[in-house]
């Protein structure tokens, strides 16, 4: 029913992002506002100048979408100075800082972050409409109290799993590489995770191991412990994907969720930048299915050996091939075995993509066949929307445990076997060429575990669009969240949080 002259029409819901500085975290954070301005939420995106470019355009474009929506709202980046902590100007995002800048400008990067808690505050003390929630990065586990302070609700968001957050929570709770006989001198000892709803187990070696890394481990059991008293957690996720962890999420871990995803979905049909987009008309030239993309994100770098091995499983595949190098021309011409620049030349059996590429763009391609991935969760969940199948390579952080989720949970890929945790600034064992090729054919090959493959994964693309559709899960669960947050408005949602934290100096700000 429409508001009375007599009664005011209810100020629409101001929810406030703040992302971490990673195009990771950023650019499904651009998708995710969207989403919910298409409903009618008022959505800021708090970010620094340099990375407020990154999402402009994303930003831009869904507004032009949005204004075709009734009842939508447009997304606002509000911009603040990247803090001054040594680093060079415009260092203002992790793909900025390569291995050769080492471990110290990580450190200053990581100070900036903290650092922002002032500015933060700022903003919640004088935002006009109020802020009614804040999606803040789990890295920015200091947002969690700074939120509780002014009475508002805090939803983490980190662009992982549900199935990678309950392995990681695992973790932390059980330490199991301390209770694993042989787990921490056999790199290749076996360590289950316990607790979960399927039996998980990685190998030493795969794992971050506190006792190597004890300041990282830290870090996660502060972010954590953060997270936990916090209002809840939104996943670029959908519920059909993975079930059982957002059951076990929910009752076992006691944890709230909300899975809204998959989020790249509300951009998939939006105009594809010029830049990158070159092998678009290439890959109309090859047959459905006989193309392997090969990309593994911004943040993640592979030595000389490594991309010479690449280059050589490409080339042993026998298949079609789109590689994403990142960098520029200046690659260094070493890493080029013999024989493979005519693969990309005359032979035309592949295309290579230096710099940014439209993935989403390109995993929607019928030629598309397979995805040799780091199993970065974006990167995942876009080529689960797309219904294309992955051959795992993940190298760090939760891309270990998305790998158990893609491969033995899901069976929608086949293992390339890597067995080392290592950050991206950090040197990895070489897989050689013949293992990567092996890999490709038993994904896109014709045998009975391919086809299966194949149909699971075209299987869980139709549910994946299903799911951000009217009635589907994740266009349910933004109704549920967005419901609870304008309920908390007229209820009190400060009361459970002054419960939860302790902290009774919001109630000031909020009267």
């Amino acid at each position: 029913m429409a508001p009375t002259r007599d009664e005011p029409q209810q100020q629409p819901l101001h929810i406030l992002f703040l992302p971490y500085f990673a195009p990771g975290h950023l650019l499904p954070v651009a998708d995710m506002a969207a989403l919910f301005a298409a409903r009618g939420a008022m959505c800021t995106i708090l970010t620094t100048p340099v990375n407020a470019d990154i999402i402009r355009p994303a930003v831009d474009r869904a507004n032009d979408a949005n204004l075709h929506v009734a009842d939508s709202q447009k997304v606002v980046i509000s911009v603040l100075p990247f803090p001054d902590v040594g680093l060079p100007p415009g260092m203002e995002n992790m793909k900025s800082i390569t291995p050769s800048h080492g471990v110290a400008y990580i450190v200053k990067f990581v100070h900036a972050a903290q650092l922002l808690r002032e500015p933060f505050d700022l903003f919640l003390a004088t935002s006009r409409p109020r802020v009614d929630a804040v999606v803040t990065d789990s890295f920015f586990a200091w947002s969690a109290d700074t939120a509780a302070a002014h009475g508002v609700p805090r939803l983490v968001f980190l662009g992982s799993s549900v199935f990678a957050r309950s392995c990681s929570e695992s973790m932390l709770r059980n330490n199991p590489l301390e209770t694993t006989a042989n787990g921490r001198n056999d790199p290749d000892a076996l360590v289950a995770l316990p607790g979960l709803p399927h039996r998980v187990e990685l190998r030493r070696s795969q794992m971050l191991d506190p006792e190597t890394r004890p300041e990282e481990w830290a870090f996660y059991q502060s972010s954590n412990a953060a997270d936990e008293r916090s209002f809840g957690e939104v996943f670029n996720s959908f519920h059909e994907l993975e079930p059982d962890y957002v059951v076990h999420f929910h009752k076992t871990l006691g944890r709230r969720a909300w899975l809204v995803g998959p989020v790249a979905l509300a951009s998939t049909d939006m105009p594809v930048a010029v830049e990158g987009s070159g092998c678009l008309p290439w890959l109309n030239t090859k047959p459905a299915g006989s193309v392997v993309y090969v990309s593994f994100g911004t943040l993640t770098s592979f030595s000389i050996a490594e991309r010479r091995e690449i280059a050589r499983g490409l080339a042993l595949s026998g298949k079609n091939f789109v590689w994403v190098l990142g960098g520029s021309d200046d690659d260094p011409p070493e890493w080029t075995p013999e024989g493979f620049a005519e693969l990309t030349g005359n032979n035309n059996r592949g295309f290579l993509v230096r710099g940014w590429a439209p993935q989403t763009v390109i995993l929607n391609q019928p030629a598309l066949g397979g995805f040799v991935t780091h199993c970065g969760w974006n990167s995942v969940v876009e080529a689960v929307s797309a219904g294309v199948p992955m051959v795992t390579w993940p190298r760090y952080a939760d891309q270990f445990h998305n790998e158990k989720l893609v491969v033995e949970v899901l069976k929608v890929g086949v293992s390339l076997g890597a067995k080392d945790y290592a950050s991206a600034m950090e040197t990895h064992v070489v897989i050689p060429g013949e293992v990567i090729a092996g890999s490709i054919n038993r994904l896109m090959g014709d045998s009975l575990e391919s086809n299966s493959i194949r149909n699971k994964s075209k299987e869980l693309g139709v549910k994946a669009r299903i799911a951000v559709e009217k009635g589907g899960s994740s266009y349910d669960d933004i109704g549920r969240l967005m419901g609870e947050l304008m309920a908390g408005r007229t209820v009190g949602v400060l009361s459970n949080i002054e419960l939860n934290y302790g902290l009774m100096a919001g109630r000031s700000a909020r009267e």
